[in-house]
């Protein structure tokens, strides 16, 4: 167990996250779908297309039939017919000299190879073409299995399924998916002078923004919140909302507030009380966030995290974002996408820790790079949160960025 206040970096928070286990399968519509992660592979039943289908609006041709051909000696060619959407292949063969009609995504009929775009072509009667073009076989044809063979592995376990996916599922004839559960999250804000958002503050009193932006990062990444509302600084209330998180049950329980070292901050204190619950971690050598705990009573993660709203989102993106897509099940790199910026002026740190800076992003004249704007304020505020387009990172072994250096930003989805 790591001893109290005992900062460790965040790739050594990180790997005790490989202490949970992705949550167990269910069987879902695709409709239901977007978003998941699956649980296995998902092979092809049958091939996609299943049959060899025109990609242009022409004429369907044997490839041999147009060798030679050009606008000035055109191959003359006879229309056997004509292939009408959604019928079957074997209703025509094409035999030497013969070609069809045919409109995009019309099957080819038998023994065609290619077809003609009808802007190369010219009908000189009911019965003749003229062919201006030649063609090679497979031109403007999707062949059969082309897209997917038979048995081919179409998505593969730990995937994130997007809209694009649940297209590919239905084309291949697979209505529902085995997924991972998503990670039901409890929040609890901590507090005797928070107010749920619809009261009005009496004096001393503000009202609770954590449960809000909390269950709407925990909603944006994929998980399901439960929202427990304000506990107050008690051990006996905190421990009562942490046991009552289990009976829903929770699979990460969320407590902002109270992870700090100060006479009133209960939270490591209610975790060792939780039967069976070992406390992984209590500091975290990052800042905004150092005083973050984490927790574990068997598959359920207990964090302990900065009662400020800023400071809550930052360890929320770096640390409890990270675990939430592990239980999700997916194999994908987390965290916020990152891009490289430069910072518009000097930025100072301290040698030891990871600096989490919100910046404002602007592209710059010169080169057309992207520019790092501080957002200072203190903590407390609410401003700088929304002003603020992702975070700047300052990494443990640098003291600071100069103007004009370049910086990796993490940027806020």
């Amino acid at each position: 167990m790591q001893g109290f206040f005992q900062l460790i970096s965040t790739a050594d928070f990180l790997g005790l996250l490989e202490r949970f286990q992705p949550l167990a399968a269910e069987q879902l519509p695709l409709v239901r779908g977007l978003g998941r992660v699956l649980a296995g592979d998902i092979t092809v039943p049958e091939p996609l297309p299943p049959f060899a289908r025109a990609t242009m609006d022409g004429f369907a041709v044997r490839a041999r039939d147009t060798f030679g051909c050009s606008d000035s000696e055109p191959a003359l060619l006879t229309i056997a017919g004509e292939i009408a959407m959604g019928s079957p292949a074997s209703e025509l063969a094409l035999q030497p000299g013969q070609t069809a009609a045919i409109w995009t995504g019309g099957a080819l009929p038998v023994l065609a190879d290619s077809v003609v775009m009808v802007e190369f072509t010219h009908r000189l009667d009911d019965l003749t073409v003229e062919i201006q073009r030649p063609v090679a076989p497979g031109d403007n044809v999707i062949r059969r299995g082309e897209d997917y063979e038979l048995g081919a592995v179409v998505l593969r376990r730990g995937h994130k399924l997007r809209p694009q996916d649940l297209g590919v599922l239905a084309g291949i004839g697979i209505t529902r998916a085995t997924v991972h559960r998503r990670p039901r999250v409890a929040i609890i804000s901590t507090g005797d002078e928070l107010v749920p958002p619809d009261q009005k503050p009496a004096p001393g009193k503000i009202r609770d923004i954590n449960s809000t932006t909390l269950a709407a990062l925990v909603e944006e990444c994929g998980g399901e919140p439960l929202a427990l509302g304000i506990t107050s600084d008690s051990v006996e209330e905190l421990t009562k909302g942490c046991r009552r998180a289990l009976a829903l049950p929770a699979d990460v329980v969320l407590l902002s507030g109270g992870s700090s070292v100060g006479r009133r901050d209960f939270t490591l204190e209610v975790f060792k009380r939780l039967e069976q619950t070992e406390v992984l971690a209590h500091g975290v050598s990052i800042r905004p966030g150092k005083p973050t705990i984490l927790a574990r009573r068997e598959n359920v993660a207990f964090f302990g995290l900065p009662g400020h709203v800023g400071s809550a989102i930052v360890v929320f993106h770096l640390l409890v974002r990270p675990l939430l897509s592990r239980l999700a099940g997916t194999t994908a790199i987390p965290g916020l996408r990152r891009i490289i910026a430069v910072a518009s002026e000097q930025i100072p740190s301290v040698i030891g820790r990871e600096d989490y800076v919100r910046v404002a992003l602007h592209q710059g004249n010169i080169h057309r790079r992207i520019i790092a704007t501080p957002v200072y304020g203190k903590s407390g505020l609410l401003n700088p949160l929304v002003r603020s387009d992702g975070l700047l990172v300052i990494h443990r072994d640098t003291e600071g960025l100069d103007q004009g250096e370049e910086a990796e930003v993490l940027l806020f989805p």
